[in-house]
């Protein structure tokens, strides 16, 4: 069976993977001059950048990978479980680390805030019990097939359809546990995990914190880099062929029936065609004569970002691996997100430092700054002048709760906007997971990883079902590689 596959973002390398463990030929044809598609790096004078997704969580999803070619995963592929989960820096002056140790950081929350350490830990028991619940048909099955919703274990689930909260916001939700606003506000945040409102998606994402609480948030050893490395490598150990600067042109059709692809001008034949391209691009620029379904191009899409990486020329002790300065209107903020389309002026400000568990991602005495805000998708913004003003709300916000003028200890920039994105990326208008979660059918309205179109066609990476995130980018390569068995 040969299988072509289109992107090597972190679903097209693990699918590639499934393919090779199954004995396929396999070939990955990315238009880049790198792989992992936004799981990539930037050096600028001598400081190191992830230039993506920044948490990572659920190891076991990599871990397996390995295993599947008879590969000890430990050998290639270490990483570090992380003390500190985020540190968090409000306005007023209050600070909170939030450390992994689910018992300490009850307590202090208790100490800091008021809010009984009782009352933490069974909001969090509960987001477990909601990811145990949903994780089987939501995550790890195609949510588009007859055969999930005949299976017994669809059935067993359906006395539970009260639990998943669906029709009530993620804040709302948050609301029913907590009363101090800055607890409700660091709980509010997980939807930004998929790009979405806590205002307006469902309750059901409150099971994102129980990846970090329960299962632990991690770093590579190497940074998030390693992650697409060791699997290209691993992948490239047992013969998948990877080409790179080699944008595919068109997905090949015979009527209903895929044959092959289109690169640099040349047929080629194939059994199978994945796509991890987002699922808008491949069918407005891939697929001709056929339309996608027009769902998919109504449906609101989910946030984007704008980052400006700097070299900061000192430390920050009271800084971690992940920093979280918030915004003091918090619904303002993502009404501007998604309503008005634009960045509110007082952002909440997320800053990712990897030189912190990471030797020689910044030279001595110095930090890599991840600095990001959440921004829209793109909607004909003048994002020349947005980046401007961001630029100058964000160093004095971090002014104003570190105390130290930051801007004076910028040497070197990279700024990286949802043009940037979409161009580097392909992803439709800029938006870093294809739809939001903005509606409690999100999950239904999620384009599937095949399509009824075109027969041996399949799909994967965050534009598609399960959603974006590297948990579940990976979960759709194992649920095509189901579906195909």
């Amino acid at each position: 069976m040969k299988a072509a596959i289109i992107g090597s973002g972190i679903g097209g390398i693990a699918t590639a993977i499934r393919f090779k463990a199954k004995g396929y030929d396999v070939d990955v044809f990315e238009r880049n001059n790198f792989y992992g598609g936004k799981l990539s790096e930037e050096w600028i004078n001598g400081y190191r950048f992830d230039a993506g997704p920044s948490l990572f969580t659920m190891p076991q999803f990599v871990e397996e990978l390995f295993e599947l070619l008879g590969e000890n995963p430990q050998e290639h592929f270490p990483y570090y479980r992380l003390e500190t989960i985020c540190n968090y820096f409000w306005e007023d002056g209050t600070r909170f680390s939030a450390t992994a140790d689910l018992d300490v950081f009850a307590k202090n929350i208790e100490s800091t805030f008021g809010e009984p350490q009782t009352q933490v830990k069974r909001y969090l028991s509960d987001c477990k019990q909601l990811y145990e619940l949903t994780a089987d048909l939501f995550i790890h099955s195609s949510f588009h097939r007859l055969d999930t919703f005949l299976s017994n274990r669809f059935f067993s689930k359906l006395i539970h359809i009260p639990k998943l909260r669906a029709f009530h916001s993620l804040n709302q939700e948050n609301e029913r546990y907590f009363k101090h606003p800055k607890i409700i506000q660091l709980f509010n945040r997980y939807a930004t995990y998929n790009g979405s409102s806590p205002y307006i998606a469902p309750g059901t994402l409150k099971v994102i914190p129980s990846l970090e609480y329960f299962y632990g948030a991690y770093l590579p050893e190497k940074g998030m880099i390693q992650i697409p490395n060791a699997l290209v490598a691993l992948a490239k150990r047992h013969g998948v062929r990877f080409y790179l600067n080699a944008p595919v042109e068109e997905i090949l059709h015979n009527g209903r029936r895929v044959t092959g692809i289109r690169v640099h001008g040349e047929s080629k034949n194939y059994d199978l065609v994945v796509s991890n391209a987002d699922v808008v691009t491949t069918y407005d620029k891939l697929i001709k004569n056929v339309r996608g379904p027009k769902r998919i191009y109504s449906q609101e899409r989910s946030s984007s970002a704008l980052v400006f990486n700097w070299g900061i020329k000192r430390t920050f002790p009271e800084l971690d691996v992940h920093n979280i300065f918030f915004s003091d209107d918090y619904f303002s903020e993502f009404n501007a997100l998604f309503k008005t389309k634009t960045l509110w002026h007082d952002p909440t400000v997320y800053i990712f430092i990897s030189c912190k568990k990471v030797q020689g991602d910044a030279p001595e005495g110095c930090e890599n700054w991840f600095t990001m805000i959440n921004a829209p998708h793109i909607a004909g913004q003048d994002w020349d002048q947005l980046i401007q003003q961001a630029r100058k709300h964000i160093l004095g916000k971090l002014t104003r709760i570190l105390g130290t003028p930051i801007e004076p200890l910028i040497e070197a920039e990279w700024i990286f906007d949802p043009r940037q994105i979409e161009n580097r990326t392909s992803s439709y208008l800029g938006s870093l997971y294809g739809t939001s979660s903005n509606s409690m059918m999100a999950a239904f309205n999620r384009h599937p990883n095949f399509t009824s179109r075109l027969k041996n066609l399949y799909f994967v990476g965050g534009s598609v079902h399960p959603g974006g995130g590297i948990p579940l980018c990976l979960s759709s390569a194992k649920i095509v590689s189901q579906i195909i068995s």
